[in-house]
């Protein structure tokens, strides 16, 4: 992978974008590129936070293993997005594993070496800052919507949240969609074939398309209150 490659890839990161040509490419002869097939694990939970990791191409899932040995997935992430970085900063073990679910290049910049960087840019410290509140908000919204809501709401607060930023047309699977819904993949089967037959959704070869996006709005907002 050519530095231009890497600098390119720098620039999509809503943290790295605002960074001038120089520092992107003194950034990017930090950064290790690494490639993983689909199934292979990037990071394991309670490993020594040495490294975080930018997405280059492909997607990444971020998981946490309950101990029955249930997957409960926390987020996935793709090109431009960077994963465990939270550990870097706090220097402790990851708090999850992060698992490539298609082949995956990943950029990877040591945690002595980033800090390094940061030490006189403190503009990429508060982007830094505000992206890890924006997930902090988003995991406390999940939480409560995991004690308290509906399955059906539930389903559809996951497909919302996933159109927001993928679009109207999903590469997930059923379980995938499970899993970061906290239900077993046969409830969001039949959750789901209500929505088809409601033709809120459409599912075809591993992907979810949204048909009307409204409907699943009002849907994962649950039943009005009076």
């Amino acid at each position: 992978m050519s530095d231009v490659e890497r600098v390119e890839v720098l620039k999509q990161s809503l943290i790295f974008s605002g960074l001038s040509e120089m520092e992107l490419v003194e950034l990017a002869a930090l950064v290790v590129p690494r490639q993983f097939t689909s199934g292979e694990f990037v990071l394991w939970e309670g490993d020594a936070p040495e490294w975080f990791y930018l997405v280059a191409h492909g997607r990444v899932k971020v998981v946490k293993h309950t101990s029955s040995g249930k997957e409960f997935i926390i987020a996935f992430f793709g090109p431009g997005e960077m994963f465990g970085e939270v550990a870097v900063f706090e220097d402790k073990p990851y708090p999850a594993s992060a698992q490539a679910i298609e082949d995956t290049r990943v950029l990877g910049i040591k945690r002595e070496d980033f800090l390094s960087f940061l030490s006189n840019r403190p503009q990429v410290a508060l982007r830094i800052i505000n992206v890890l509140g924006g997930r902090l908000r988003d995991a406390q919204v999940r939480l409560k919507d995991l004690a308290g809501e509906r399955v059906e709401q539930r389903l559809a607060q996951t497909l919302v949240a996933l159109s927001s930023k993928h679009g109207l047309t999903l590469p997930f699977t059923r379980q995938e969609i499970a899993d970061m819904a906290g239900t077993t993949t046969e409830t969001a089967i039949r959750v789901m074939s209500r929505l088809k037959e409601g033709k809120i959704i459409r599912s075809v070869r591993g992907k979810i398309i949204i048909l009307d996006e409204t409907k699943l709005r009002l849907l994962s907002e649950g039943p009005p209150t009076v």
